[in-house]
C-alpha cells in the first residue's frame, strides 16, 4: 500500500486543524450558513434527512488493518455502531454530530486517512478493480496509476470548483470489474501493436438524469503523459462546462452537445502546450509509486497444499462458499475471498463496528493486513492461502460475512435512499427487504445465474439502476412511492444502459414484478442462457406483459 510522505501527512494534519478553526466559528455564529456549506463539503460532510453524514476516502478500495480498526472505532464512538460502504468504494457515517467531525478528521488523520475531495464539485475518489495486483488476467497493476492521479488531483487548486462532480476508474483487464465506462474519464492500461503498454482514455461516461456511456477520446496514450492528457480534459471541461444549470454541468452533456470530436480537438490543442510540462512523469516517478504495490511474499509451496480438495468434498457449504464468494489468484496455492456485505439481516453495504474490527483480524492473520472495498459494496480479501480457506470461512460464517449469494440476485447495489438521503425521492432498504424475504432460497438464486440487481432512490442513480441487469429507481407520484424497472443494462466491458418496462410500480407488488420478470427468464431462456443474454435476444416486450399483468 501507499504510505504517506511527511508532507503528506502534513497536508491532511493542516486540513483538519484548518476545518476545526471553521467549525468553531459556524458554531460560534461567525461564519454564516451559506458561507459554511462549501467548507463543510470539502471535508466531506452533508446534512442528510435526519443527521450530518460523512463520507470518508478510500482511495481506490485499499485499507489496512489498522486503517479498518480505526474506522470501527469511529463508528463505536462518533455514531451508531457501523458505517456504510458506497459504490466509490468509500465509507460513510450516517449520524456524527457537526462539532465532532474535526475530531473525527483528526482520527482519520492519525492512520493516513481524510476526507477530503469526497463531495463538492471536485474530483472524487478514483476507483479501480478490487482485483488490482492480482488477478491472473490483468495487464499490470493499475493502483499505482490510482496513486498518480491522487497525488496529482488533491487540493488541485484549478479543479477545486469544477462545473460539477468529476469521477475517473482505471482498470487493467479486459473484464471491466471497475464500472469505467460510466465514468467522467474511464482509464484502460492496453498494448498496442508493438506490444507497449500504455492507456485508452474514454470521457463523458455518467448516470444520473441523462445517462451517457464514456466514449474513446484517445486509443493510446504513452505513460508518461497520462496526468498531462487528464489535465487538458478537465481544463476544458472547466472552461467549456454550464454552471447556470446543476443537471446540465456534467462533462457528459457537454460532450454530448459538441460532439466527441470538437471535444477531442479542443483537449488536443490544450495539451500539446502543456504535454511537455512538469506534468510528464518520468521513469524515476513510475517507479516510485510501482514500489508501494509490489507482490507480497507468497509462500512458494502453497500450490502443494491438498487440504483443500479434502474440505471442499466433505462439506458442501464450504463448496458452495467457495465457488461463489472465492476467484482466481495469480499466485497458485492463493484465493481471493468476497467478503458479503449483503445479508439478509442489515441493509446492503453495512457493516458494524465490531465486523470492522474482526475482518481487520482475520486480514492481519491471512492476508498480509489488507481489506479491499468494492464497488458493489462487498469487501475482499485478496491474499488467502488456500489452505486457510475453511477456517477463514467458519471465521466469516460466525461473523455474518459469508452469505454465498456473490454475483445473485441478491448480491444488490442499493443506495440508503428516502430513510437517509435528503435527495431521494423514495425508499430502497424496505424493497431490499421484500426481495430479500421473496428470493431467500439460494438453489432457486444458483439456477437463476448471474444477475446484477441495482436500485437507486431517486434520478440521481447512487444506485447505479441504468446500468444494472434489473435496475429499479424510486419515485415519488403525489405522496406515494413508485418503482421505475430497467432490463438489460450493464456495467462490465460490454457495457450498455436499461431500457425502462414504462411506468413506475407499487411498492407492494415489486416483489411480485421481478418474479414475473424471472419466470419470463426461465420460460424464455435457452441452455446455459444468462438472464441479459435472453433479455437481448427477445427484447423486453414479453417482460413487460408479464410485469404489467401482476398490477392490472
Amino acid at each position: 500500500m501507499y504510505q504517506y510522505t511527511e508532507k503528506d501527512q502534513q497536508l491532511v494534519n493542516d486540513r483538519v486543524e484548518q476545518y476545526r478553526d471553521q467549525t468553531h466559528r459556524y458554531l460560534d455564529k461567525k461564519i454564516p450558513e451559506d458561507d459554511f456549506r462549501p467548507l463543510r463539503l470539502m471535508n466531506g460532510l452533508y446534512i442528510q434527512r435526519h443527521a450530518p453524514m460523512l463520507r470518508v476516502a478510500i482511495p481506490y478500495g485499499m485499507l489496512s488493518s489498522t486503517q479498518m480498526r480505526k474506522l470501527a472505532h469511529i463508528a463505536r464512538t462518533y455514531d451508531k455502531g457501523y458505517g456504510h460502504f458506497t459504490t466509490r468504494t468509500n465509507i460513510q457515517y450516517n449520524w456524527p454530530k457537526l462539532e465532532d467531525v474535526p475530531d473525527i478528521l483528526a482520527e482519520l488523520a492519525s492512520v493516513q486517512m481524510h476526507a477530503i475531495q469526497t463531495s463538492g464539485n471536485c474530483i472524487r475518489n478514483t476507483t479501480t478493480d478490487p482485483l488490482a495486483g492480482v488477478t491472473p488476467d490483468e495487464i499490470e497493476d493499475p493502483r499505482p496509476w490510482c496513486e498518480a492521479i491522487r497525488q496529482w488531483s488533491t487540493l488541485h487548486p484549478e479543479f477545486a470548483y469544477l462545473p460539477r462532480k468529476f469521477k475517473i476508474a482505471v482498470t487493467a483487464s479486459p473484464i471491466d470489474r471497475a464500472a469505467s465506462q460510466i465514468h467522467d474519464i474511464g482509464v484502460h492500461l492496453v498494448k498496442n501493436s508493438a506490444g507497449e503498454t500504455g492507456f485508452e482514455i474514454l470521457v463523458g461516461g455518467g448516470l444520473g438524469r441523462t445517462p451517457h456511456l464514456g466514449q474513446q477520446i484517445h486509443p493510446f496514450l504513452e505513460k508518461k503523459h497520462l496526468l498531462s492528457y487528464l489535465e487538458a480534459i478537465l481544463r476544458v471541461y472547466n472552461l467549456l462546462g454550464r454552471r447556470d444549470k446543476k443537471y446540465m454541468a456534467r462533462i457528459k452533456i457537454l460532450v454530448n452537445k459538441i460532439g466527441i470530436e470538437t471535444f477531442k480537438e479542443k483537449v488536443e490543442a490544450e495539451w500539446q502546450a502543456i504535454k511537455n510540462s512538469d506534468l510528464e512523469l518520468p521513469d524515476a516517478e513510475i517507479k516510485r509509486l510501482q514500489s508501494h504495490f509490489q507482490p507480497h511474499t507468497y509462500q512458494a509451496k502453497a500450490s502443494e497444499d491438498r487440504t483443500l480438495e479434502s474440505q471442499l468434498n466433505t462439506d458442501p457449504a464450504f463448496r458452495t462458499w467457495y465457488k461463489k464468494n472465492t476467484a482466481e489468484h495469480k499466485q497458485p496455492g492463493y484465493r481471493v475471498v468476497y467478503l458479503s456485505l449483503k445479508s439478509f439481516s442489515r441493509p446492503a453495504g453495512d457493516i458494524s463496528d465490531q465486523q470492522m474490527e474482526a475482518i481487520a483480524d482475520l486480514a492481519d492473520q491471512y492476508s498480509f493486513g489488507e481489506i479491499r472495498a468494492t464497488f458493489n459494496q462487498n469487501l475482499v480479501l485478496a491474499d488467502i492461502e488456500q489452505k486457510d480457506l475453511y477456517v477463514l470461512w467458519k471465521a466469516l460464517v460466525t461473523l455474518d460475512l459469508a452469505k454465498p449469494n456473490i454475483g445473485t440476485l441478491t448480491d444488490m447495489i442499493v443506495c440508503p435512499g428516502y430513510d437517509f438521503c435528503s435527495l431521494a425521492d423514495a425508499t430502497t432498504l424496505d424493497i431490499a427487504d421484500q426481495i430479500n424475504a421473496r428470493f431467500d432460497d439460494l438453489d432457486y438464486l444458483y439456477d437463476l445465474g448471474d444477475i446484477h440487481l441495482n436500485m437507486s432512490g431517486c434520478l440521481n442513480a447512487c444506485g447505479h439502476h441504468h446500468t444494472g441487469h434489473i435496475g429499479i429507481m424510486g419515485v415519488d407520484n403525489k405522496g406515494e412511492f413508485y418503482y421505475q424497472i430497467r432490463l438489460g443494462g450493464s456495467a462490465s466491458e460490454e457495457a450498455k444502459l436499461g431500457t425502462a418496462l414504462g411506468r413506475g410500480y407499487p411498492a407492494d407488488k415489486i416483489a411480485d414484478i421481478l418474479e414475473a420478470i424471472l419466470n419470463t427468464y426461465i420460460e424464455n431462456r435457452l441452455e446455459g442462457e444468462p438472464f441479459i443474454k435472453t433479455v437481448d435476444r427477445i427484447g423486453i416486450k414479453p417482460f413487460k406483459e408479464n410485469a404489467n399483468a401482476i398490477t392490472h
